[in-house]
């Protein structure tokens, strides 16, 4: 599917790639704590994280949603959720990993680029049930922890 094209005629038109913060991420306009890169996708820690460790994987070419990704892309995307997912829960030591990918605003997708959520879980953690226990980082400490995961990977 071409990227002009939609899945169907009801679901709303997307921003382009002009002024995408994640081709910004990608082109090293601005920063991230990157923990993994190929030729063809990234992976840097959520800077607003439900928890620690929350990262984010997404294509270098842009895409607004999933259904625009090039499935040649397919085996490379899982292998890098594979890949960055076990050092996440081997260095969080979670319970759990939740695999979370948002396409269009009704789904809960804010930034129009695909890009899929990892995020470590631990037993009993109410993550979803309330707000207030979203994570954060120290500015300092976000590379800290980004480079403690990247040995990992």
């Amino acid at each position: 599917m071409k990227q002009s094209q939609k899945i169907s005629p009801h679901l709303p038109d997307l921003p382009g790639q002009e002024g995408c913060i994640f081709c910004k991420i990608v082109h090293g306009d601005i920063p991230c704590a990157k923990l993994y890169e190929t030729d063809n996708f990234l992976a840097f820690l959520d800077i607003n994280p439900f928890r620690q460790g929350h990262t984010l994987v997404m294509p270098k070419v842009h895409c607004p949603t999933a259904f625009e990704l090039p499935p040649a892309l397919g085996a490379e995307l899982v292998e890098t959720l594979q890949k960055v997912g076990r050092a996440i829960v081997l260095h969080t030591q979670a319970h759990g990993l939740n695999c979370l990918q948002n396409n269009y605003p009704a789904a809960g997708q804010v930034i129009f680029h695909a890009h899929w959520h990892l995020i470590p879980r631990h037993d009993g953690d109410g993550l979803f049930s309330d707000p207030k226990l979203r994570a954060s980082y120290a500015p300092s400490s976000i590379e800290d922890f980004a480079a403690q995961l990247r040995m990992l990977i």
